[in-house]
């Protein structure tokens, strides 16, 4: 697989993003998102193709046998994501820039396998209280899984240094400019 560069974002559920990688796609025209494939049903308004692949246990685990992920992990009990090598080389084939928006494991498991060729950026919550209350304003969890959503926040959270940077989401139009600088230094060299 011929390789160009990727930037990878990851961070704990809620922390905000999602909302900055789309404001950092209407900056950058030549990026592109890569969109991940999950075992999990969609949620509100998503659609298969444009916010995941969405396929059933056994065809994500089809693709697994068939080495057709780059990279993909179990996220919750029996939830799989990952990143498919067809929507990779897709995207670098334009000569486009890859985002991902990826959990915290897999975005370490990314910067792992590209190295020099991928920035990883987490994007941290200003607090795990802050965090909770961003879940529980979308209206799309139940308590019991915002609850796991914030246990799992505070494992991940402890794994930002194994990322390039980090940038804190307190407000937004601050968190999206740092990034941006983040991107333009990486692209220039």
């Amino acid at each position: 697989m011929a390789t160009g560069k990727l930037i990878i974002f990851s961070a704990p559920s809620g922390s905000g993003k999602t909302t900055i990688v789309k404001e950092l796609l209407k900056i950058f025209p030549q990026f592109e998102f890569s969109i991940s494939a999950t075992s999990r049903a969609p949620r509100g308004q998503e659609q298969n193709g444009v916010d995941y692949f969405f396929l059933t246990q056994e065809e994500f685990r089809a693709k697994v046998e068939a080495d057709e992920f780059v990279e993909w992990e179990e996220v919750y009990n029996g939830t799989c994501y990952g990143t498919l090598k067809s929507e990779m080389e897709r995207i670098w084939s334009k000569g486009n820039v890859i985002i991902f928006d990826v959990d915290v494991m897999g975005g370490i498991n990314l910067k792992r396998i590209f190295g020099d060729n991928a920035r990883s950026i987490f994007i941290m919550p200003p607090s795990v209280e802050v965090l909770r209350e961003r879940l529980i304003g979308r209206g799309t969890d139940s308590a019991e899984t915002i609850e796991k959503r914030v246990a799992k926040a505070e494992f991940e959270i402890s794994k930002a240094e194994q990322f390039d940077c980090v940038v804190v989401n307190d407000i937004l139009a601050d968190a999206v400019a740092q990034t941006k600088t983040i991107i333009e230094e990486f692209l220039a060299e």
